[in-house]
This record gives structure tokens, C-alpha cells and sequence, in this order.
């Protein structure tokens, strides 16, 4: 490898700018897709999450 491509490779990673707001907002609507592909599953699944917390902590309280 020569010595001008180590300066460039090191300059690559170095150059290191983030998201940008294309990608963010590209993110956010992935997620809202999935969540209302997916919302009977997830009410379900948090529903029986909050019942067994409930169920538990009423062991634990007497």
C-alpha cells in the first residue's frame, strides 16, 4: 500500500458527518410501518407484559 492511500484511507475515516435528514426521517417511517403492520401483536404481547407484572407484584405485595 502506498503512503498517499494510507493518507486517504485515514482522511475516509476521519471525514465521519452523521446522519443526515433524509436518512432520520427514512428511519422513522420504516418504524411507524412496523408498528402498524404489527399493532395487534404488539397490544397483545405489551397487554400479557402488563398482566404478569400485575399478577406478580400482587404476590409480592401480600
Amino acid at each position: 500500500m502506498r503512503k498517499g492511500n494510507l493518507k486517504d484511507f485515514a482522511n475516509f475515516l476521519r471525514e465521519e458527518d452523521g446522519m443526515g435528514t433524509v436518512e432520520l426521517i427514512l428511519i422513522i417511517v420504516v418504524l411507524i410501518g412496523l408498528v402498524i403492520i404489527f399493532k395487534t401483536q404488539l397490544r397483545s404481547l405489551v397487554e400479557s407484559v402488563f398482566e404478569k407484572i400485575t399478577k406478580d407484584s400482587n404476590t409480592v405485595m401480600s
